[in-house]
């Protein structure tokens, strides 16, 4: 059995930051109540180990204001201006972990927002890092989530459009709803926002699962990153599998002389790749 990891799986450099960010502040800060907006990671046991270390997780704004001191860790996908605004006040020490990719979106989209353009954001409206982009905005911002939509989008008459993406959006589709967008306005411009690393690796893993007969893409569940890689290996290898850890391969996805590959979302630790590359190898 052949068995290939991709050279991009696991930790981006953002997600990686990030982590790295909340150990630093419990590692400096003993004693200190530390919390993170929204879960840092999409990544089970590395939030299993967090919260073992007392590190508390929070996702409103009701919540936020019951804390009366400690820290709070902006997880990479960042936020919106007005809720930093109000999180950042007396007693809470915010420490800002947002992606710098992410971060150099906001500066674009406050700034271009500021001009007079219509922001499109192209991504899911659900993603925390879309909200956070949002929230930049000074004036109302879209969302096209796919170019199915952007083919029915009708741009604001005499406004220009400033088009920017979710960093993990697929990199096709993003030049597909361009394109679409672009049709209908004839003063529009595309900052193609989506993160070197994230197209690196849905490049890698498509042509991994191009040569491979079994796909194995790692990450949690509710990793969007995760989810656009499962899609992509999928498209050229039938025989993909979507796993959260070495538990979840199943005895029967293999055979003797097979090629198989395996990548992973940005949130996937090494240490969990490494347990599926062993757990597949000992199957043979």
């Amino acid at each position: 059995m052949k068995i290939t990891i991709a050279k991009t799986a696991g930790f981006c450099f953002g997600v990686k930051r990030a982590v790295e960010t909340v150990y630093q502040q419990i590692e400096e800060n003993p004693g200190m109540p530390i919390y993170t907006w929204g879960p840092i990671i999409h990544n089970e046991q590395v939030l299993e180990d967090l919260a073992a270390k007392g590190v508390k997780m929070i996702e409103t704004l009701d919540a936020a204001e019951q804390i009366e001191d400690g820290i709070i860790v902006v997880r990479a996908h960042g936020i919106g201006r007005e809720l930093y605004e109000r999180l950042d006040r007396p007693g809470i020490r915010l420490v800002d972990a947002t992606c710098p990719f992410v971060k150099k979106i906001h500066r674009t989209v406050e700034t271009k927002s500021a001009d007079g353009y219509r922001i499109v954001v192209v991504g899911s409206s659900a993603h925390p890092e879309v909200q956070g982009i949002v929230g930049w905005s000074k004036t109302p911002a879209d969302v096209v989530e796919s170019p199915e939509i952007a083919a029915e989008y009708v741009p604001e008459p005499g406004k220009p459009v400033c088009i920017v993406a979710q960093t993990t959006f697929n990199y096709k589709k993003f030049k597909d709803v361009v394109e679409k967008i672009s049709e209908k306005s004839y003063d529009s411009i595309a900052v193609d926002t989506i993160c070197n690393a994230t197209y690196e690796r849905q490049r890698e893993a498509a042509l991994l699962a191009e040569e491979s007969d079994v796909m194995l893409v790692i990450g949690g569940r509710s990793s969007s990153n995760t989810q656009k890689l499962y899609e992509i290996c999928r498209q050229h290898c039938p025989k993909t599998y979507y796993i959260q850890t070495a538990l979840d391969i199943g005895d029967d996805w293999f055979w003797t002389d097979a090629s198989v590959g395996i990548t992973a979302g940005a949130s996937t630790p090494k240490n969990i790749i490494e347990e599926v590359y062993t757990n597949v190898r000992l199957k043979f």
